[in-house]
């Protein structure tokens, strides 16, 4: 049937293509795993539509299957490179379809509103934001910098330094991001008392705040992990205070410190959205079922998991078996020392 429609009338009327278009769709939909054949056919009608459409109709259709997985793919890149933001918006936010490449290509040459959809992506990779924190404008630098998902180049982290250079907000939303590498928070962190020491308007109070903030936690910090060393403090106690708190990156250091392990794996197994890795470590501490919740609380926080899904991770971890957690944290250990 779809491909017989790819031969569609040159004459028909933008309203009947709109409603053929939403017709096909209808039936594309109800298959869940169509086939290549399929995926053509239907991305042949809908590109086909999709240019005798106007903005309101395109956008329409495009709010509708902005998250679909099965969208083909010439349909996606169409929407997403679409001349009016508001119609590519929600597919440059939420399509799994669009490439790394697609991404940059869109990136490049399409508007600032266009690159503020693509700064809110849950994932961004190294080259996108390369491309974001080059041409993008102060909103766009802003929504990027607080993106958790955003992955920076060292190159990319340099220039968002250099071109969000005195803007408080920038600085502030790097301040708060949980996987800043050791060095990059350092400089961060200077930059955001910088501001604060050099800022005389009352609209600096919020930098001078969030620098007065960064230096007492990172103080907390070193006389937790003296705690710890002294066994003063309860491991379970600290990663509850921390996880209750927010402060992913704080508690990623503990975790480093405690399991002997990198800075860097200990934010990757915090925030990679598999919960096995923080599991694995969390019971290879001996961390009880109330601390490991909290921790899992502050995943679903940042990462947008429902309370199921935490239930469902706490019941796994409490089903772990620790002499096979101890045994894969000797592994990655091991495996990091050879790499």
């Amino acid at each position: 049937m779809l491909r017989n429609l790819t031969r569609m009338p040159s004459d028909l009327s933008s309203d009947s293509r709109r409603q053929l278009l939403n017709a096909v769709t209808d039936l594309f939909l109800l298959d869940q795993e169509p086939s290549d054949a399929s995926k053509e056919h239907y991305g042949e009608i809908a590109v086909t539509s999709l240019s005798h459409l106007g903005d309101e109709d395109r956008k329409g259709y495009a709010d509708r299957v902005a998250a679909m997985p099965t969208l083909p793919h010439n349909v996606a890149v169409t929407l997403g490179g679409d001349s009016n933001a508001e119609v590519a918006r929600l597919v440059l936010t939420l399509s799994p379809v669009l490439t790394d490449g697609d991404l940059a290509a869109i990136a490049v040459s399409q508007t600032q509103q266009h690159l503020a959809a693509i700064a809110e992506r849950a994932r961004l990779s190294e080259s996108v934001t390369d491309i974001l924190v080059e041409r993008g404008d102060r909103t766009v630098l802003t929504t990027v910098s607080a993106n958790e998902g955003a992955v920076f180049s060292d190159h990319g982290f340099d220039r968002l330094l250099e071109r969000g250079n005195g803007d408080a907000a920038i600085a502030g939303n790097l301040a708060r991001r949980s996987d800043l590498a050791p060095k990059r928070a350092e400089r961060v962190l200077r930059i955001v008392e910088q501001l604060a020491d050099g800022a005389a308007s009352a609209s600096s109070d919020s930098s001078q705040s969030l620098a007065r903030q960064a230096r007492q936690q990172r103080l907390e910090v070193k006389l937790l992990l003296s705690d710890l060393a002294a066994k003063v403090r309860e491991v379970d106690d600290v990663l509850t205070m921390l996880a209750d708190e927010d402060r992913a990156y704080h508690l990623a250091q503990v975790l480093s410190q405690v399991a002997d392990i990198t800075p860097e794996q200990a934010l990757r197994v915090l925030m990679q959205r598999d919960a096995s890795g923080i599991a694995v470590t969390c019971r290879s501490l001996g961390v009880g079922l109330t601390a490991f919740r909290a921790i899992l609380q502050l995943r679903a926080r940042r990462l947008y998991f429902s309370p199921r899904d935490v239930d469902d991770d706490v019941d796994a971890y409490a089903k772990l078996d620790l002499a096979t957690a101890e045994r894969t944290l000797r592994f990655l250990k091991l495996k990091t020392k050879i790499a």
